[in-house]
Order: structure tokens, then C-alpha cells, then sequence
């Protein structure tokens, strides 16, 4: 299949998707960080949804949609970039192909648009981390869950508990922590690939 992944600079699920034969290629506006510049289109996506796709996996921005940047949403309200990232998200939602997933964290989305088909953790495909994880799909399948294991929880120093990747995260600088946060997990890509492309 031709398989774009779209926003992805990690590769994580392109790079899966390889190993099975599909011409996958992954675009993000950033250089990719996965290995394999060759399979990395780095520019702006849209001009690429009007192409033809077999499957498209889309993992937009969630800067200004996730709840978990709540407390600055009026404010991004007001300058336009809530609206803008909205209109993004929805460019997938909308793009002609047959195959379409679109990932993001618990937000606006589901109120916006609609509630996502499934929600998907870590736990549930080998890795000992706790992040609710949204999946919006046409043509595809539900993910069944391939290794659960416990979440390993880390108690902060003001008593929040909160994931282990995500508390490591709270030290790096504002970009590369997004960036962090944003990758997909190994077992979650090998599950989209394997049950979305397998076959």
C-alpha cells in the first residue's frame, strides 16, 4: 500500500510500516529523528492530502487541543491558533481516501468534532506508561490490545501521580519536551501496522 504518515518526525510507525513491504512515508515540517531521511518528506502536509493515498495515519498537533493546556485555551481563543489547529485536525477528518486515522490526546476534539472511536493506552501494548490516547478512523478496524502490562506511576514531589515518561519529560526545554511527549510508543506503532496493514 502507499501509506503517508502524516506529522510523524519520530518514524516510529512508518518504520513499521516498512518492514511489512508498504510504500509508507512519513512528512512533518521538521526533519525526521527516525533514521531514515529517505522515507521523509519534510514539508507541509496539505498539498499532499489532494494525492493519492491507499491509508493515511495522521498524528496532527495537540498543542492547542489537549486538555491538558487548558488553563491557556481562552488565550488561544482570542489570538486564533485553538481555531487554526482545529481547521488542521479537520483537513484529515475530510481528506478523500478509503484508510484515515487520526491521533490525539484527550481534548476539545471530542466536543468539537465528535467522540474518537476508541481511546487507547500505553499499558495495553507492552509499555509500562499510563497516556490516554485518542483514535479517530474511517475504513479501519479498532486496535485489540496486544500486551498489557501495570503502569508504573511515579509520585512527584507535590504528590501528583503521573507516568514515568511524562514526569522525566518536565526538565527539558519547552520544544523538545512537546516533541518527547508527541512520539508513539514502539508497541502502539507495531499494532497499527500489524492490524491495519498486515493483511
Amino acid at each position: 500500500m502507499n501509506i503517508l504518515v502524516a506529522c510523524e518526525e519520530s518514524q516510529a510507525v512508518t518504520i513499521e510500516l516498512r518492514k511489512l513491504g508498504h510504500e509508507a512515508y512519513s512528512c512533518d515540517i521538521e526533519p525526521c529523528s527516525g533514521g531514515h531521511p529517505e522515507w521523509h518528506l519534510q514539508q507541509d502536509v496539505i498539498p499532499l492530502l489532494s494525492e493519492s493515498w491507499d491509508m493515511i495515519l495522521a498524528f496532527p498537533p495537540c498543542t492547542h487541543l489537549a486538555v491538558s493546556g487548558a488553563r491557556y485555551f481562552e488565550e488561544k481563543r482570542r489570538d486564533g491558533r485553538q481555531q487554526q489547529a482545529m481547521e488542521f485536525f479537520m483537513r484529515f477528518v475530510t481528506v478523500d481516501c478509503e484508510k484515515v486515522a487520526i491521533e490525539n490526546p484527550i481534548g476539545i476534539m471530542s466536543t468539537r468534532y465528535r467522540k474518537p472511536d476508541q481511546i487507547i493506552q500505553p499499558y495495553e501494548y507492552g509499555h509500562a506508561e499510563r497516556k490516554s490516547t485518542c483514535l479517530w478512523m474511517k475504513g479501519l478496524p479498532k486496535l485489540v490490545p496486544t500486551d498489557i502490562v501495570r503502569p508504573e506511576l511515579h509520585i512527584c514531589g507535590n504528590g501528583v501521580v503521573d507516568s514515568k515518561w511524562h514526569y522525566h519529560t518536565y526538565n527539558l526545554p519547552p520544544k523538545e519536551r512537546a516533541k518527547m511527549r508527541s512520539k508513539t510508543f514502539p508497541g502502539i506503532a507495531k499494532a497499527m501496522e500489524e492490524q491495519w496493514a498486515g493483511k
